[in-house]
């Protein structure tokens, strides 16, 4: 098979498999959702196979362990969050009208002052954040829309775990079987690759589980001790759109400070709020991140951040599921690309480099590309 054969065999499947995720998007979540608790769970089945434990009660005994943890979560978590969220929703008209109240004075000082110089393109700028909110707000609504389409809460209960027992029982079966099929004279390449794909996907997203865990615990807490209202809801949803770098002490912060202007009106107490998720940001650049994700996923902010907004307006909901991995995959490729052609004579141009001489492509590491 000629190197154009090949070439065009990779592309119509990568093809194939974008078309049937996006045709087939309506049933994935209970699937996707049992493959992410197979894979989070693997190393915890691997480690009690090690001490003799049959693989299907490892898998049994680890599902059964994590389904439970999740619904004493929700037993616990849910009346919580729910009497705080309506509670919220029938006080939110009258914050609104007294932060707007309070912010009146200001507005009207701003209005005037740009009133009193020339247009300098300002129009333009709300003109271009207007249309940016617009396309945010669609991007949103797709997502909800594809949640609310494949998230039927029975089918999503009743499939997901079965299909994660299958799964994890299986996995190293499956994964010897797909390592038979590979190509033999690549397949020490493709083998190596996978395993940085692992590295990266497993380093990036267990943990990331537990940088947002802690940090919504930590904004939970924080707020419901300085007396903020409804701060256990505002500081756990913070803490869990965390994974979204940046994005969960932004909203988290702005609706706690908006929240601590109408209810305390005392600067300090608004003070103390906006101080929780500055330590917060603190700990997690300083602490919790270095040692829970590290510094060598290879998975750069802005690439998470663009994978998951294209994999939310491209397949909604399971488009988000699949956007981490998908940009884990594409991340390892990209650098393995970049290493070939710094080793090729297309670099060099003086055909290829003398054994023992160091490249570029030595020193290619993953902070170079997302």
């Amino acid at each position: 098979m000629t190197l154009r054969q090949r070439a065009s065999f990779w592309l119509l499947a990568i093809l194939a498999l974008m078309a049937a995720l996006y045709l087939l998007g309506d049933i994935l979540l209970p699937f996707v959702a049992g493959m992410a608790v197979a894979y989070f769970l693997d190393p915890v089945v691997d480690r009690m196979e090690r001490v003799r434990l049959p693989r299907w009660l490892g898998t049994m005994l680890a599902l059964l362990l994590f389904f439970a943890f999740f619904v004493l979560l929700v037993i616990l978590l849910v009346p919580l969050l729910h009497d705080q969220a309506v509670r919220l929703g029938e006080r939110l008209p009258g914050y609104l009208d007294v932060l707007y109240e309070r912010l009146t004075p200001l507005v009207a000082e701003v209005q005037r002052r740009l009133a009193d110089k020339p247009d300098s393109g300002m129009s333009d700028i709300l003109g271009s954040s207007g249309a940016v909110l617009k396309w945010a707000a669609g991007v949103v609504g797709n997502v909800i829309s594809g949640g609310a389409a494949v998230a039927n809460i029975l089918s999503l209960i009743l499939i997901t775990p079965i299909v994660a027992f299958y799964l994890l029982r299986d996995w190293d079966r499956i994964v010897e079987r797909v390592d038979g099929w590979l190509p033999r004279e690549q397949a020490p390449t493709i083998r190596d690759l996978a395993r940085q794909i692992d590295e990266t996907l497993s380093g990036f997203v267990r943990g990331q589980a537990m940088v947002c865990l802690l940090l919504g615990l930590f904004y939970a807490i924080g707020l419901t001790l300085v007396g903020l209202d409804f701060g256990l809801v505002i500081g756990l949803f913070a803490g869990v759109i965390s994974f979204i770098p940046f994005v969960g002490s932004i909203v988290g912060g702005i609706a706690s400070i908006g929240l601590a202007l109408v209810q305390f009106g005392d600067l300090t107490w608004v003070i103390a709020v906006a101080a929780i998720f500055v330590a917060g940001q603190a700990i997690e650049g300083n602490l919790l991140t270095p040692n829970l994700v590290g510094d060598k996923v290879g998975l750069h902010p802005v690439w998470v951040m663009f994978a998951l907004l294209a994999g939310g307006a491209l397949f909604g909901f399971v488009g988000v599921l699949v956007a981490v991995p998908v940009a884990a995959v594409v991340g390892v490729m990209a650098r393995f690309a970049i290493q070939q052609y710094l080793q090729s004579p297309l670099y060099e141009h003086r055909g290829r480099p003398v054994p023992g001489q160091k490249t570029q492509a030595d020193d290619l590491s993953n902070d170079d590309l997302p």
